[in-house]
């Protein structure tokens, strides 16, 4: 990253990641998060996506709709799946004037207690001018790679949270009354 530029510039091969630990199973992770229809309930930016021109979940080369919002900017992006490994991995990349942009992914590792979960962000060509102009002015971002680590680890943690609620849901037996 250019940080003579206030680092906002973000060039291609800029990346990032977070991890967390959550007490699920891959596969329950794996299904909450390759379900884009449910990314809104725990990104920051992320408001609604929908599968689109015939896909009904992920699969490599699927397409969805995602619609976003920060700030005073509003923007959607038309994302196509690229890994869709259940229980392992999920990644998608968005892209602009036909080109990628930005790689997404979420790894799934089994631990002992659960699942170490990481989402990560790779940057696959620069940032145009203008997307920096409007993170700056709409959405007060100073420096766009520290932002997005800091989404990733409330959108984790926002995951962390469903999961375990879920899970912790599943363990309760019903009682049986008679």
């Amino acid at each position: 990253m250019n940080n003579r530029r206030g680092g906002n510039h973000v060039q291609s091969g800029t990346n990032g990641r977070v991890s967390i630990r959550i007490r699920a199973t891959p596969e329950v992770l794996y299904d909450m998060v390759s379900d884009v229809r449910r990314m809104g309930e725990w990104s920051p930016e992320c408001r609604h996506c929908e599968w689109i021109e015939g896909a009904t979940g992920p699969a490599v080369g699927a397409r969805f709709k995602g619609s976003n919002k920060r700030g005073a900017a509003r923007w959607s992006t038309k994302p196509r799946v690229v890994t869709a490994e259940p229980g392992q991995e999920f990644a998608f990349v968005t892209g602009h004037l036909r080109r990628d942009m930005t790689r997404w992914g979420y790894r799934f590792d089994r631990v002992a207690d659960g699942t170490t979960v990481t989402e990560s962000f790779e940057m696959l060509r620069d940032m145009p001018w203008y997307f920096r102009l409007s993170d700056r002015l709409l959405m007060g971002v100073k420096n766009r790679k520290s932002d997005l680590e800091d989404n990733m680890a409330e959108t984790l943690q926002r995951l962390r949270s469903a999961a375990e609620s879920r899970h912790a849901l599943e363990q309760v037996t019903p009682t049986q009354t008679n």
